[in-house]
């Protein structure tokens, strides 16, 4: 008989502990609320329609406005030349400087206009000479020189007299009285001359008018020359800016050649195009803001002046002009600035966003309306386009519900949950 001894039996393992009734219920609860979410998740959209985008129909102010493009201009530009033909001997401005009325902005060679000024005034001094000997000296002399005469005159008158008496007597012979007869001749002629010479010296005599005239010319001929000098110096005719040079200095210029273009200080105009299909909406008068491209944040108001009557058939536009009411200091002559016009403006109108309308620039607009759940096509008719409104004129009324447009809109008649957006 053996002494070994029987391993021990092996020990069974303890069972888990079954989980608390409470926690089975509360998993047994939550997949029910997840089955039932599931379920609503489905059944909803199937039932109700899917989520869309929408807007309420609502009064808003709607101000129309035409768009377009252009640029700065002055209403007048004034183009400067020469009137002479010269050397250029000096440019002391640049092109886009302001420049004050009388500023030089060209200077010429003045050596032959300055010793044609010099020659003019040496002639003048001249006549003015001339008249002054006549007052003072050829006048004086000239008096009495009628004086002498009328004193001879009356010498000789007194001898012819008794010679006359002693012929009639026998005094004297025949030929004394001939030569009596030739000496008053003689001296009625001395004095005739020194008649006529004092009247000529006189003011509105003969001599008296051809120096006055003299100097008269040769007082035109200095104001010529000093014109011509003048014109050496092209000095600005207004305040303004230049705006364009194309000379400098050794140029030889000539008359009618544009060297310089000012635009000057004042009333400044925007020239813009406007696509000819919004020429109806145009009228003088009509308000605009407007902002130039080197500096759009700075606006600016105009008001509409000139609708030219002509259209340009090259690009379907139509030139218009608008005063700047109150120019900025940023506005430079041709600057490219854009313009918002005020073609028409509602106060109380109803309006939608340009998002909810489908075929808006066509011939049928339409939008889908949101009507007891369900989707419905309805015309409309569009008045003013604002920015962010565009008004409605008939089709719709206030509060209305409107599907705004998406990458697929859903069909006529289909359920639909709008989304309400502020």
């Amino acid at each position: 008989m053996s002494d070994s001894i029987d391993p021990p039996a092996a020990v069974p393992a303890p069972a888990p502990p079954s989980p608390p009734r409470w926690r089975r219920r509360a998993w047994w609860a939550a997949g029910v609320v997840l089955f039932a979410a599931a379920v609503l998740w489905w059944a909803v959209p199937a039932v109700l329609g899917p989520q869309q985008r929408a807007v309420l129909v609502r009064r808003h102010e709607i101000v129309q406005t035409v768009v377009a493009s252009g640029r700065v201009e002055s209403p007048a530009r004034i183009r400067i030349g020469s009137q002479l033909t010269g050397r250029v001997t000096a440019v002391p401005v640049i092109e886009g400087q302001i420049v004050v009325a009388g500023q030089l902005l060209i200077g010429l060679d003045d050596a032959d206009a300055s010793a044609a000024l010099e020659q003019a005034r040496a002639a003048v001094a001249q006549a003015e000479a001339r008249v002054d000997q006549l007052r003072e000296l050829l006048l004086p002399v000239a008096e009495q020189a009628l004086v002498e005469a009328e004193a001879n005159r009356s010498n000789v008158q007194q001898q012819w007299t008794r010679t006359q008496e002693l012929r009639t007597n026998g005094f004297v012979s025949q030929s004394d009285l001939e030569v009596a007869d030739r000496g008053l001749s003689i001296a009625n002629g001395d004095h005739e001359t020194a008649r006529l010479r004092l009247q000529a010296t006189r003011p509105g005599g003969a001599d008296h008018a051809i120096a006055q005239s003299d100097l008269r010319q040769a007082n035109a001929s200095l104001r010529l020359a000093q014109a011509g000098l003048d014109h050496t110096a092209i000095v600005a005719p207004a305040d303004g800016t230049l705006i364009a040079r194309n000379v400098e200095r050794g140029d030889v210029v000539q008359p009618g050649q544009v060297l310089m273009e000012l635009s000057p200080k004042g009333k400044l105009q925007l020239v813009v195009q406007i696509d000819e299909k919004n020429l109806r909406r145009l009228a003088i008068g009509q308000l605009a803001l407007a902002a130039a491209d080197a500096g759009p944040e700075r606006r600016f108001g105009a008001r509409l002046v000139f609708v030219n009557p002509g259209i340009d058939a090259s690009r379907g536009s139509v030139e218009v002009k608008l005063d700047v009411i109150d120019p900025p200091d940023i506005l430079r002559q041709d600057m490219t600035v854009s313009v918002d016009i005020e073609v028409d403006r509602r106060t109380d109108a109803l309006g939608l966003p340009p998002a909810a309308l489908h075929d808006a620039s066509g011939k049928a607009p339409y939008v889908l309306l949101v009507e007891g759940g369900r989707v419905q096509r309805r015309a409309v008719q569009l008045g003013a386009r604002g920015e962010a409104q565009i008004e409605i004129l008939t089709g719709l009324a206030a509060d209305d519900v409107v599907l705004l447009a998406g990458p697929t809109d859903p069909a006529v008649g289909h359920r639909v949950r709008p989304q309400v957006e502020p």
